[in-house]
């Protein structure tokens, strides 16, 4: 349903929740999970995973004790993804990520070691951006990672300064290449 022909117009309905016209490239991927310890990862955070292709590679390099919750807010892509992914260690949510707090508690979940996300922050009201930043920073380990994909570096600012002060919680990548932490 959410394959690269409808992303585009996932893109052109959803423009304030979808931030990109085609899904990620393997070489973006490959990117975007680097800097995870799969070894140490108990609960991985994966916002915004679109058609699946950065929770499939997170799911074949976690241990098998290790769970993923993925939240999509966009119904085409979380179907996409149940129709295509079937792992016991993936809870996929068809809900906002301003409600991470509520399902992780639901789950019995207290932190996690890492959140992969590929919000579209530009987009995104800043009301709720905010909410969303915060209630990441209150779920992630003290030693735990916030790793963000954004096409451009507007949000970086707010990301790395105000929120994530130590340098070893955020790692932002930019496409097409470029690298910030």
């Amino acid at each position: 349903m959410a394959k690269q022909s409808n992303f585009l117009g996932e893109f052109i309905k959803g423009r304030k929740t979808v931030g990109a016209v085609a899904p990620s490239s393997k070489f973006l991927t490959k990117k975007m999970i680097a800097p995870i310890d799969f070894q140490k990862a108990d609960v991985i955070l994966e916002l915004g995973p679109g058609n699946g292709v950065f929770t499939k590679a997170i799911l074949e390099r976690m241990k098998q004790t290790s769970k993923i919750f993925s939240f999509e807010l966009n119904t085409a892509f979380y179907q996409h993804i149940c129709n295509n992914v079937d792992d016991k260690r993936l809870t996929l949510i068809n809900d906002s990520a301003e409600k991470i707090d509520e399902y992780l508690e639901k789950h019995g979940i207290g932190k996690v070691d890492y959140i992969v996300s590929s919000l579209p922050f530009t987009v995104i009201p800043k009301e709720i951006k905010l909410t969303i930043i915060d209630k990441c920073v209150k779920q992630l380990k003290d030693d735990g990672m916030f790793i963000q994909f954004q096409y451009s570096l507007n949000a970086k600012k707010l990301l790395s300064l105000k929120i994530f002060s130590n340098k070893n919680r955020f790692f932002c990548i930019k496409f097409p290449a470029s690298i910030c932490i």
